[in-house]
């Protein structure tokens, strides 16, 4: 769990809260189902329309990395790497065989198939790139979901705050609700700009961050199985790994 993030959303929205007591004003004022139901589905609308069923499911799974992003062990990792050069080494590439049946993750069981199946070690880093490359569009098209919302929700909640204008106007005939009425009004341009600045922009940017560091890693593997599948030393692949991680 990556409670640095749990920590910031909680005191970006509990400072929004505590300022609207500290100057008066009621909780309560702040919930308004109308404005928040223009301004959500209006944001999921035009997301959805902008990118796609597959982008934008896509996007919506990787919003719980914020939260609990994975695990990326990087010592543990470079053992691995070094322990399957040494085998490679010792047994022959052939021997690798026996390890991908206990690997998890696809990217590596995929680097490994290509050193058993005897791929030439240019052709297989460019393969890995290939698939890096791949990976990276796929991943950035999944998020621009989130980037997309930051720029429409603060435009949709403006939207909302004139349709609630327009029903005070409606009813100028009775004084006494035109100004709650026009408070109403406003809470759509509150949650408009503060889903966009408080929860969509920061998710965003966190899943690029998130992104990088995933493609580093993978950039950092085929690396290694370039290595591997070249015959280098196991101690010069352990070292340009530790490079990585510096």
């Amino acid at each position: 769990m990556d409670w640095g993030s749990l920590v910031g959303i909680a005191l970006a929205l509990g400072g929004i809260l505590l300022g609207q007591l500290l100057e008066g004003g009621a909780l309560g004022s702040l919930v308004q189902p109308a404005a928040f139901i223009i301004v959500i589905v209006g944001t999921v609308g035009a997301v959805l329309l902008q990118s796609g069923w597959r982008n934008f499911v896509q996007g919506v799974k990787m919003a719980g990395q914020v939260f609990m992003p994975k695990d990326d062990n990087y010592p543990g990792l470079i053992k691995d790497i070094t322990a399957w050069s040494v085998i490679a080494r010792r047994e022959g590439l052939l021997s690798l065989e026996r390890v991908i049946k206990d690997v998890k993750d696809p990217f590596i069981a995929h680097g490994l198939r290509l050193i058993v199946d005897g791929v030439d070690p240019t052709k297989l880093r460019d393969v890995l790139d290939l698939e890096i490359g791949a990976y990276e569009t796929r991943q950035r098209l999944a998020i621009k979901i989130w980037e997309a919302a930051g720029g429409y929700a603060p435009t949709i909640g403006i939207l909302g705050a004139v349709l609630g204008l327009i029903h005070v106007m409606e009813n100028l005939s009775d004084p006494s609700r035109l100004g709650s009425g026009i408070a109403v009004a406003f809470v759509a341009t509150i949650y408009g700009v503060g889903f966009a600045n408080l929860v969509f922009l920061p998710i965003s940017s966190k899943l690029k961050a998130l992104v990088s560091r995933d493609i580093f890693k993978r950039e950092m593997l085929a690396d290694a199985f370039a290595g591997i599948a070249a015959g280098d030393n196991p101690r010069l692949i352990e070292e340009r790994m530790n490079v990585y991680t510096m």
